[in-house]
């Protein structure tokens, strides 16, 4: 059961923390900068660590692109306010994320510049029969690892191993706009999910981001830490990213903003 559970918290945390690093804050933001070697390695890594449910740098940086700029308007490709349900919202998400990923439809030049992209590889990572790979060994995994009979309900796990990155958008793109608290006065419904983001590695500064979306570091308050920029910043020592130099002032300044409501 121990390895079981290692391996549940090793996908959740792996495939979270390249979602929000790389897919995220570089894809989608730019938040820092590193070079194309490095781009590369963490394309390999993000396949490796989010496996059956790979995502396409240059689909999710799209996408997320436009939810910034349409966010909670019938333009928004994943709103709460537009949906019937979370299931709902996560179908409408994977069909607008595909059909970008696929080029089927025409976006505007904004939302594309700069975002980074290595088709064949997506091509490869995003194939049917790729995922289907994963999907299996993660199966094969579960079979030789439990237990015996009675630790069944471990098999619960498996679906969120094959859907884990959509588990991840769907909590922050249905909750966080939701439930928590609100630091700065936005026009969308962005929220704050928790004081210290232990889950979702920082991802639940929700309002802080829609707030200052190029800051790297997405944890404002004195009391909010930020797992993912505490290991970008190691990054950033070992000459593997570049995270830019005015940002510790910005942190300062904004630091000392109050709390406007609590919900």
């Amino acid at each position: 059961m121990v390895a079981i559970l290692i391996f549940f918290a090793i996908h959740w945390y792996g495939s979270l923390f390249f979602q929000t690093f790389f897919l995220h804050r570089y894809a989608a933001h730019k938040a820092f900068t590193m070079s194309v070697f490095w781009e590369r390695v963490t394309y390999v890594l993000t396949f490796i660590f989010q496996g059956s449910n790979y995502l396409s740098a240059y689909g999710y940086g799209v996408m997320h692109r436009m939810h910034h700029a349409f966010a909670d308007t019938e333009k928004d490709p994943h709103s709460p306010k537009y949906s019937t349900g979370i299931f709902d919202m996560m179908w409408k998400t994977k069909n607008i994320y595909s059909d970008i990923r696929d080029r089927r439809v025409q976006v505007e030049e904004r939302f594309t510049k700069g975002v980074p992209h290595w088709k064949w590889f997506d091509d490869f990572a995003s194939n049917n029969l790729t995922r289907i790979a994963w999907g299996t060994a993660y199966s094969l995994f579960y079979i030789y690892f439990v237990p015996s009979p009675a630790y069944w309900w471990l098999f619960l796990l498996l679906p969120i191993h094959f859907l884990m990155a959509p588990v991840h958008g769907a909590i922050i793109n249905w909750f966080a706009h939701k439930y928590g608290y609100v630091t700065f006065p936005v026009n969308d419904t962005s929220k704050n999910l928790m004081p210290v983001d232990v889950f979702m590695m920082g991802e639940g500064f929700h309002n802080n981001h829609h707030t200052h979306g190029s800051s790297p570091n997405f944890a404002f308050r004195w009391f909010e830490i930020d797992p993912t920029y505490q290991i970008m910043k190691v990054l950033d020592l070992l000459h593997i990213i570049r995270l830019p130099k005015a940002n510790e002032k910005t942190e300062k300044k904004i630091k000392s903003t109050p709390v406007i409501e609590a919900a």
